[in-house]
């Protein structure tokens, strides 16, 4: 496997100093790796069955765990609801084998096709939730699967299904400890392998930024509903998987270990773990299995009475790793690793497709009478104007004018109260921001919007989303490099057109706010678009940093591209501008040159002042 492959990380950030050429850490590749190997070697060891069938359990719980790394972790999405899912991979194969005597191994997939149904049916009615109505409703549908479970006929209802086949191939009997152990272990190593390769993908770039809310990653063109139901459906899968090991290593399946307690845990074996880590989800089930079963048999000796005690440990031990690890178990081990950088092998990798570009002069973006009211609050009224092919177009006024609204009214993040926008003669008024993207508008925002934990590279990359087309399933196999290399090859080619080809492998949440803007800048870029809306870019910067900003400007205008720029800094307002419109108070105060506007005393008066 290649290095980056081996980062094992849900943020495979790479880290190296600017201008330095690529190396390795042997520490963290071949980490990884040692953890396979000894993984193989124990069940070789002469350890008791008792430690076999808990590592056996530990595989099991790694499976739903893995997923909830990348729903929640990774994903933002919180969910209570993976031991419901284990339950339909694990009564699946229970009823079929014991009822109709169908192979185990058949009705794995018959377990996942229910399970892949069931979640995407969920998700879609779910997942337009947010804040803490998604939790609520994962344990609301998590205790209805639980109910339908106990209280079916055909299932057993509370007492299940007794009687669960082992697993066998070609005569072999796998049994429940040494040989068992080599196929949970099997499932879960694929698994956490199949999950780093998605993470670091077209896929996974648009998976890890919906963590930062919806508005950024929409107007890169990912379509973050989509993405929220892969990777719940995928999540669900795993944990699917896990029920179907776990029937066959029970040999017995009731719905106790299917209920919210143990979606719970499913949660807490994350958090302890590390939920941005895929390795986190091995380490969170390992310490959680063998905690609770040392204290079910430690507790009540030092209390001297029986009962749930290690419930009372494990809250304390949530509460202490949230103040003093957040980031979990995994994150402590990690941050003290140095981690390898991705190797530069895109030097030779075609262009991609380029969009067409329009005609000097050409009309690229007509705004007419576009009107914006929040209740009874006019914020936007009557706005008209256009911006041309090869023109830097600024958009000006005091704070509060409308400027930002204006944008978010052009690019689709608000809805229109009334006029109409034409992008190259078609409407787009009414679109959303994906659609508009999709077009060719790209902008940047007025707060910067990124993936802290990615690199540098990664983040431009994700502006590039459009230009790609691989899936997560290419992802996992690995069919899709010839792709990336492509989209890295346009990212180090944007980075490097903005002054910031020294920053690939950096992690984008340590740079400057200057540069954080620039990078905002390539990303744009990297869409490949005919209209840049640029909001305050030059804020934060240096001079020399404005100076630098001002010629990529002028270079990319004399290009052909159009670009809509708002910005309080004057100074480079009327160096770089073409033409400027005035808002004030929402509305249309004037238009004209840069000169034009430095004699106006209206401008003066709003926004300049007399001195000027």
């Amino acid at each position: 496997m290649k290095t980056t492959e081996m980062e094992a990380l849900v943020n495979p950030s790479s880290l190296a100093p600017a201008g330095n050429a690529p190396r390795k850490s042997l520490l963290r590749t071949w980490g990884p790796l040692a953890l396979v190997v000894v993984l193989i070697a124990l069940p070789l060891l002469p350890l008791p069955d008792f430690w076999i069938i808990q590592l056996n359990y530990i595989g099991i719980y790694t499976l739903p765990v893995l997923g909830l790394v990348l729903l929640t972790g990774v994903g933002g999405l919180t969910s209570f609801g993976q031991a419901a899912f284990v339950g339909i991979g694990a009564y699946t194969t229970a009823y079929l084998s014991v009822n109709y005597g169908i192979s185990p191994w058949l009705t794995l997939f018959i377990g996942l096709v229910l399970t892949g149904v069931s979640a995407a049916l969920i998700g879609a009615l779910t997942l337009r939730m947010s804040g803490h109505y998604l939790p609520l409703a994962t344990i609301a549908w998590a205790l209805s699967l639980y109910y339908l479970m106990g209280n079916l006929d055909a299932l057993g209802k509370y007492d299940g299904i007794l009687g669960v086949k082992g697993l066998s191939l070609f005569g072999f009997e796998f049994g429940q400890q040494r040989a068992f152990y080599g196929v949970v272990w099997a499932f879960a190593i694929v698994a956490c392998f199949a999950v780093i390769r998605l993470l670091d993908s077209r896929s996974g770039r648009a998976i890890r930024a919906l963590a930062g809310g919806s508005q950024m990653a929409e107007a890169m063109g990912v379509n973050t509903l989509r993405f929220k139901i892969g990777i719940f459906v995928l999540a669900a899968l795993l944990a699917s998987i896990s029920g179907w090991l776990f029937a066959h290593f029970q040999r017995t399946v009731n719905p106790s270990p299917f209920g919210i307690k143990m979606g719970i845990e499913y949660l807490f074996m994350a958090v302890l773990g590390g939920s941005g880590h895929v390795w986190g989800a091995i380490a969170g089930s390992g310490v959680v299995k063998l905690l609770e079963d040392q204290l079910q048999v430690l507790l009540p000796k030092l209390i001297g009475t029986s009962g749930n005690y290690e419930l009372i440990v494990f809250g304390i031990m949530i509460v202490l790793v949230l103040k003093y690890l957040p980031d979990g178990l995994w994150n402590f081990i990690d941050q003290r690793l140095p981690r390898p950088f991705r190797a530069v092998d895109w030097q030779d990798a075609p262009a991609l497709p380029a969009r067409g570009k329009p005609a000097a002069g050409e009309v690229v973006l007509d705004v007419q009478a576009i009107r914006k009211t929040f209740g009874g609050l006019v914020a936007v009224n009557d706005i008209s104007f256009q911006t041309r092919a090869g023109q830097i177009v600024g958009l000006i006024g005091p704070n509060g004018a409308g400027k930002s609204t204006t944008f978010n009214l052009v690019t689709g993040v608000l809805s229109l109260s009334g006029g109409a926008v034409q992008f190259r003669g078609q409407p787009i008024g009414g679109l959303s921001a994906r659609q508009i993207a999709e077009r060719g508008v790209s902008r940047t925002f007025q707060h910067v919007k990124m993936v802290a934990d990615m690199t540098v590279l990664e983040n431009v990359a994700l502006g590039a989303h459009l230009r790609g087309g691989k899936g997560a399933v290419s992802a996992m196999l690995r069919l899709d490099r010839n792709e990336e290399r492509a989209l890295f090859k346009e990212a180090e080619r944007q980075l490097q057109r903005v002054g910031m080809g020294a920053y690939l492998h950096e992690t984008a949440g340590n740079l400057a706010m200057g540069q954080q803007r620039l990078l905002e800048i390539a990303r744009a870029l990297c869409a490949d678009p005919a209209l840049l809306l640029l909001d305050e870019p030059a804020a934060g910067l240096r001079h020399k940093e404005k100076e630098a900003l001002g010629q990529v400007l002028r270079t990319l205008r004399d290009e052909g591209m159009s670009i809509l720029l708002v910005e309080h800094d004057m100074g480079l307002v009327m160096d770089i501008c073409d033409h400027i419109v005035v808002m004030e108070f929402g509305t249309h105060l004037m238009e004209g040159s840069p000169a034009d506007v430095q004699r106006s005393d209206k401008v003066r008066a709003a926004y300049l002042g007399t001195e000027h």
